[in-house]
């Protein structure tokens, strides 16, 4: 096996961020009674096909991603989140499950798995694996057997299987349409050729929904995570956890199109249905369970769309999720009046029911935050350069600043740009497969990491004429981890220092978060009683918050002042802050 070289941190890289002893010791009670990890960690999201290969054939893989664990050791995370790995056709890179109790050979083997849990356990690192429980893949033997068998059986009773409308059943039992586009129905054909039923998939054909409405699919997902707990994972992200559940009538849409236009779970008759907390409370129990026979506290995490921070509140209540995605600060404009009503918003109505708000400003789904974050003129540079990569910097500041826990993407803490240019010929989104747009197709944020060297594959990959499987630009080079370790401006030295400043300051992670007076464009809060964050939203320099230097800022402040499309962290005595 070759394994692709992970560049070192040398001593001399860079000066230690200033780390300040905890001022205040834990009461007492609280000392017996340690929170959950989970309640103000922050997880590395790895998608593994794109984090690093070990074998030379252009795609990223388990012993890469265990091999790569110092490397996320050294920047400061507590944990990671793997992408699925899972036997699989790849219409959906992994979400679409043929084997929920295995790893698809080019990712590895069960073995591979245990190593590399393991490893992460040794180095401190908490491993959360994702878990996709709304539909499966056309390839799992439950569909294989569900096309077989005669309508009403109980093998079609595990999707959602129905006659068609029309005089011939031509028509699509109703006018859902998937989220990537195109009818949410495919109809079957019979053994003789004939046409058949039609099958449910709100994504693609290959991934058909369960029905969630059969107790035998609840009961098989709950024997899943028991396998995966077995094997010692940390706990769940749980993809399309608003989903699962169908209007029991399956009736027509008021809004068809709602979640094609959208790309996003909105159809009210598809998501969001009241049944499915109770499989999270059902969930909740078994990882309950498991953390009672070991001492282990699990995570469940949903990807919880829902249009409200009320509804989405109800997926974190005591018994049932122990946390939910926050997506409203990703999607929030560069606006300090929208990143306020955001962060007030999760703060009243999430933390509310005494989980913790999860902050998210990046993933595999969304356009990175260096080209979001652009401004109209399109200065998307991708060396950073434009306001993008300035802002990003910031934002990230920010969003380690608030109280609760936080998901990094891959790529975050090098400061990656989306790749906006790659030829139709290598996307494979089955997004632009089924629409043939190019809009909000996901490849861009999935391109292989560059690790070293000024030429692709940058060290992704050891194999002698292997190609990295999405095709990496050629001003990846400047953003290499080699490169971003020996600078110490690099958006990876912004990110360790932040999480090594948040684990040793007693402000930060949970607790209050009161705001201060600033001017229009500007935000500013302080956390616990001495830990202050201002962001400049604005376009000009504005008077810093605090007299004297930050502790940490996203770019250079001098004279008083926090400049346009900066961030930063003082820490000094309330009465300092000038508020």
């Amino acid at each position: 096996m070759t394994v692709a070289a992970v560049p070192s941190d040398p001593a001399t890289a860079s000066p230690q961020a200033p780390v300040i002893p905890r001022q205040r010791s834990a009461p007492a009670a609280e000392l017996h009674q340690p929170q959950p990890w989970w309640r103000d960690a922050v997880i590395y999201q790895v998608y593994v096909r794109s984090f690093l290969d070990s074998t030379g054939d252009g795609i990223g893989d388990l012993a890469g991603v265990r091999a790569g664990l110092p490397y996320l050791r050294r920047l400061g995370v507590d944990g990671l989140w793997l992408s699925p790995f899972y036997p699989s056709p790849q219409h959906d890179h992994g979400y679409d499950v043929a084997d929920y109790c295995d790893v698809d050979p080019v990712y590895g083997d069960l073995d591979e798995f245990d190593r590399l849990v393991r490893d992460a356990h040794r180095l401190g690192l908490k491993v959360v694996v994702d878990i996709v429980p709304n539909h499966c893949s056309s390839a799992h033997p439950w569909f294989r057997e569900a096309l077989a068998a005669a309508p009403g059986s109980p093998a079609r009773a595990r999707f959602h299987f129905a006659d068609g409308r029309g005089e011939h059943g031509e028509l699509p039992p109703n006018n859902w349409r998937a989220m990537f586009g195109g009818p949410a129905w495919t109809r079957t054909t019979g053994p003789d050729g004939t046409p058949g039923q039609w099958y449910l998939h709100m994504f693609t054909p290959e991934q058909p929904d369960l029905n969630w409405r059969n107790p035998e699919t609840g009961r098989a997902f709950e024997r899943i995570l028991s396998f995966w707990l077995e094997r010692g994972v940390d706990g769940f992200r749980i993809d399309v956890a608003a989903g699962l559940f169908k209007h029991p009538d399956l009736p027509d849409s008021p809004d068809p199109y709602a979640d094609e236009r959208t790309r996003d779970s909105v159809n009210p008759l598809a998501w969001n249905q009241p049944e499915v907390h109770e499989v999270w409370r059902s969930w909740r129990r078994l990882c309950d369970e498991a953390a009672a026979r070991d001492g282990r506290e699990r995570l469940l995490v949903g990807e919880v769309s829902v249009p409200t921070a009320a509804e989405h509140a109800a997926y974190v209540r005591p018994d049932e999720l122990h946390q939910a995605f926050f997506f409203d600060l990703l999607a929030a404009p560069w606006e300090a009046a929208a990143f306020r009503g955001v962060i007030e918003e999760a703060l009243r109505d999430i933390a509310g029911t005494g989980s913790t708000v999860t902050w998210v400003l990046n993933n595999h789904d969304q356009v990175r935050t260096v080209t979001r974050y652009a401004s109209p003129s399109g200065d998307a540079d991708p060396s950073g350069a434009g306001t993008g990569g300035p802002r990003a910097r910031a934002a990230a500041l920010l969003m380690l600043a608030l109280p609760g826990a936080a998901y990094v993407y891959q790529g975050e803490e090098l400061g990656l740009a989306e790749v906006l240019d790659l030829p139709d010929e290598v996307l494979t989104d089955p997004v632009f497969h089924r629409t043939g747009s190019r809009l909000r197709v996901r490849d861009g944020c999935r391109v292989p990491l560059p690790w070293s060297g000024h030429v692709s594959p940058f060290g992704f990959t050891t194999g002698g004429d292997a190609r990295p499987w999405l095709p990496q630009p050629d001003w990846f080079a400047a953003h290499t981890t080699e490169r971003a370790l020996a600078d110490v401006g690099s958006f990876w030295h912004l990110y360790r220092d932040a999480l090594q400043l948040r684990r040793s300051l007693p402000h930060l992670g949970e607790g209050p978060l009161r705001w201060l007076d600033s001017p229009p464009d500007v935000l500013a809060f302080v956390r616990g009683d001495g830990l202050v964050c201002a962001v400049n939203f604005g376009d000009g320099p504005v008077p810093a918050p605090v007299a004297g230097p930050p502790l940490l800022s996203s770019g250079p402040c001098a004279d008083g002042t926090l400049p346009a499309g900066t961030a930063a962290w003082w820490s000094c005595d309330p009465s300092g802050v000038l508020d």
